[in-house]
């Protein structure tokens, strides 16, 4: 008996594995960027830093993070090519808030079971959103755990470098008192606050995924998977044209708690809540959950997925920028002045 048999019987199939990475092949060549040296399959990807020699002062961003519970959505509707651009949302968003470039993605998907097709939709996905970023997908690892994880389970990983010069990087130190906070729409709930979701609409409501839901015009299992919206081309041309001074991406923690990481302790953000209507979907949690306005704010994005601070005198460039690129944005509030005890971020009046 081989060894590869023994391991084979011990639940891992490296056979299956190895068609896993063939079918992924020409997914992963779509997003090389000219730096991509060699090809997938080696013990590492290579990436070209004589690029940098370009730049005044490079400086490195990196972030991680994964798809979470909608991976649960996911498994359960058989759909498997759509979270891909939750992943590479969550990574190079992360990274254009600071004005960096997304670079390259690499990726972890581990299963119970090694499904070469399934493997192969969920890289596709990552792929496609990597693209959409201007991100290499640089190379990952599909890993085999037997015992661990169920047949059909399975969790999706990653993480993401870029770049950007020294004196360029956005933050709190450059938001300034009068400065417009311009909302960009999320294209649903992204990629957080399925934990909640899932209690609410498929454990307490007993919603059924492949349900049409009139609100929706399709059915519930494709709501909850539609696609976190990737902004990162379309902020990074507003940062590259001068017009920002920082954003925040609205994840987990919802719109407060998020643009709050990049306000100045002396002043605040004061946002219009009636200058937007969030999609159906938040309704239907807060309401089949009753769940308050301030713990539902905390908890899921409600219909912002980016926001932009920007010199109020460049505020109507930046919009019309976005616009053409695409994006749903519009101006929400303004940076004042933060007297002791204030918060952070201030949300007023009532959704429309």
């Amino acid at each position: 008996m081989t060894d590869r048999s023994a391991y084979a019987r011990a639940g891992v199939d490296i056979q299956a594995g190895e068609e896993a990475v063939e079918l992924m092949k020409a997914h992963v060549a779509r997003t090389h960027r000219p730096e991509v040296m060699g090809g997938l399959g080696g013990f590492a990807g290579f990436f070209d830093a004589a690029a940098f020699k370009n730049y005044r002062h490079p400086v490195l961003a990196t972030s991680t993070d994964g798809v979470g519970t909608k991976v649960a959505i996911a498994q359960a509707m058989g759909v498997y090519d759509t979270i891909g651009f939750d992943l590479v949302g969550m990574l190079v968003d992360d990274l254009v808030v600071a004005g960096a470039e997304p670079l390259f993605v690499t990726d972890y998907i581990a299963c119970g079971r090694v499904e070469p097709q399934r493997v192969a939709d969920i890289v596709a996905g990552i792929a496609a959103a990597c693209a959409q970023a201007g991100a290499a997908l640089l190379g990952g690892e599909t890993a085999e755990h037997p015992g661990l994880l169920g047949p059909d389970d399975f969790d999706v990983a990653g993480a993401t470098t870029g770049v950007v010069e020294a004196d360029e990087i956005l933050g709190a130190d450059r938001v300034q008192a009068g400065d417009k906070v311009i909302c960009l729409a999320s294209s649903g709930l992204h990629s957080n606050g399925y934990s909640l979701v899932r209690r609410v609409l498929l454990e307490q409501a007993g919603l059924d995924l492949t349900a049409e839901m009139p609100e929706f015009g399709h059915s519930l299992g494709e709501e909850l998977l539609t696609p976190t919206r990737v902004y990162a081309k379309n902020c990074l041309a507003v940062a590259r044209a001068g017009l920002v001074h920082a954003m925040s991406h609205i994840t987990g923690g919802g719109l407060a708690n998020n643009l709050g990481r990049v306000m100045p302790t002396t002043l605040m953000a004061v946002i219009d809540r009636s200058t937007w209507t969030p999609g159906p979907i938040f309704d239907l949690v807060q309401r089949l959950g009753a769940i308050s306005q301030p713990d539902i704010e905390e908890t899921l994005n409600m219909g912002v997925g980016m926001v932009l601070l920007c010199p109020d005198s460049l505020a109507d460039q930046a919009i019309h920028v976005l616009r053409d690129r695409g994006e749903t944005a519009w101006v929400a509030g303004v940076v004042q002045a933060r007297s002791e005890g204030d918060a952070a971020v201030v949300l007023h009046g009532r959704h429309r």
